[in-house]
């Protein structure tokens, strides 16, 4: 294997790495404060893509302003999300709300879907939000494109972690996370918190739509790959643990594109899938998990 190639692995193994840690995060974040597998997500990261796709081009604005647009829509999303059925069914007893929330969301993100089919139609659009340009390291040329993905990631990633740690914001989403009743005893307004969740993980979806259609296309689905190999990924870490989440999005990414290098690019997922069983048979609450219920 040479030097070319060697960069050439890693490049796309840190871009997808860098992909996947946002969609992980943003699932993980739900899962950690809420105990909600939020299914719609990966058809927020496609509502996302298109309303960059849409500030662009039908508003005629600069491609930065696309990633505006996207957050905004992907804040949206979030706050519609909670208002019109996580709120309700919160009030519904503790036991039922994991399986009604997940076939809730399932059924929404198949509605927004079909949405976003009618409206931009099945045709894959090109998108817009893009820099060209290459970076030469020695005899090798990487896109910008992907050194802009991983950096942006890797802020938005920065911003999650202050938010969380820094601010009263995240120190009631970390209290809410560890025990609601206790949360809900000490003043912490936990519907508020809730929203505030499902509004920062829109947040994140709508910026990975970006990201992920800007080095793919722009198509309906577009969200159902990443937000698959996103819940492998919290599975291997442990669900709710978001640093864990980001190590393990990045490791599984690189372990991925050196299999499609070495044995074909079909293999890479199957390999995913095997890591995932042979991880939850020796550690069942992932690698990074706790055997006791903590979330975040």
């Amino acid at each position: 294997m040479g030097l070319s190639t060697l960069i050439a692995i890693l490049t796309a193994g840190l871009t997808n790495g860098a992909i996947y840690a946002l969609a992980t995060i943003g699932l993980a974040l739900v899962w950690g404060s809420m105990g909600m597998l939020n299914m719609a997500h990966g058809a927020l990261l496609a509502l996302g893509g298109y309303a960059a796709y849409s500030t662009v081009t039908t508003l005629g604005l600069p491609a930065p302003f696309g990633f505006v647009g996207a957050i905004l829509v992907g804040v949206a999303a979030g706050a519609v999300l909670y208002g019109t059925v996580v709120r309700q069914l919160l009030r519904q007893p503790a036991a039922t709300f994991e399986t009604n929330v997940l076939i809730a969301t399932v059924g929404i993100g198949i509605a927004l879907e079909n949405a976003i089919l009618h409206v931009y139609g099945g045709q894959p659009l090109r998108q817009p939000v893009v820099m060209d340009g290459l970076i030469r390291i020695g005899v090798s040329e990487i896109p910008v494109q992907n050194v802009a993905i991983v950096g942006v990631s890797l802020v938005m990633m920065g911003i999650v972690a202050w938010l969380l740690a820094r601010t009263r914001m995240g120190r009631a989403i970390r209290a809410t996370a560890q025990n609601r009743e206790a949360a809900q005893l000490m003043g912490v307004p936990t519907g508020r918190v809730y929203l505030q969740v499902l509004m920062l993980s829109g947040l994140l979806a709508g910026v990975c739509g970006v990201l992920v259609s800007s080095i793919t296309q722009l198509s309906p689905p577009l969200g159902g790959d990443p937000m698959l190999k996103a819940f492998i990924m919290c599975v291997v870490a442990g669900l709710g643990n978001l640093p864990g989440a980001v190590v393990s999005a990045f490791v599984l990414a690189l372990v991925e594109a050196f299999v499609q290098f070495g044995a074909g690019a079909r293999w890479g997922f199957p390999v995913l899938l095997l890591l995932v069983i042979v991880v939850l048979i020796w550690r069942p609450s992932g690698l990074f998990g706790r055997v006791q219920t903590r979330r975040l």
